[in-house]
């Protein structure tokens, strides 16, 4: 997919109640949400309509991330760089609270949307931003990009790196097509 996505109008499956989602979903979706500072999250809400579905994708988007070999900066790093490409308001909302958390500067993330990398990165920052950017744009990695993470990323990382460009990508498919809306404050 190439360019960004707009969200725009009415959801095409509402974020579903205690009865669509089950007691486990809502109650997952509620202390996120305490945890977040926001009603609980519409995209568990709507995924969680297909609760099989549902446990099997939060399992593995929590071994990206928290759970991933990535540092919560470098995670947070690449979700911002894929949702700002992507242009999900949703993945921006949600992230960009969630990289100030994990150490990223109101400026950082700014320049992080805006596509720049140069700045405050460090080497190993930018490498990332450069291998979003070109995964996105290709869905694939030149030979000397692919090599230059591997002077600064063992092999389990670079794997990492690739499913979660990858994963926020389909995500980021997945909110705009349910037009799913960004999660208002508590």
């Amino acid at each position: 997919m190439s360019g960004p996505l707009e969200d725009h109008g009415e959801p095409r499956i509402q974020p579903g109640g205690w009865r669509d989602v089950g007691p486990f979903v809502a109650g997952f979706a509620r202390i996120a949400g305490r945890v977040q500072g926001t009603e609980p999250p519409a995209v568990f809400l709507t995924l969680g309509r297909h609760r099989r579905l549902f446990w099997g994708w939060l399992h593995f988007a929590g071994r990206l991330m928290p759970g991933g070999r990535l540092s919560r900066r470098e995670s947070e790093l690449v979700i911002v760089r894929v949702a700002s490409r992507r242009g999900s308001s949703y993945e921006l909302t949600q992230h960009r609270r969630l990289a100030r958390r994990a150490g990223l500067a109101a400026d950082e993330v700014a320049a992080i949307e805006a596509g720049e990398t140069e700045g405050t990165f460090s080497a190993r920052e930018r490498l990332l931003l450069r291998a979003t950017d070109e995964l996105l744009a290709t869905d694939d990695l030149g030979d000397p990009l692919w090599a230059e993470l591997g002077e600064h990323f063992d092999d389990r990382e670079r794997i990492e790196v690739l499913m979660l460009v990858g994963h926020y990508a389909m995500l980021a498919t997945a909110l705009h097509a349910l037009r799913v809306r960004p999660d208002r404050p508590r």
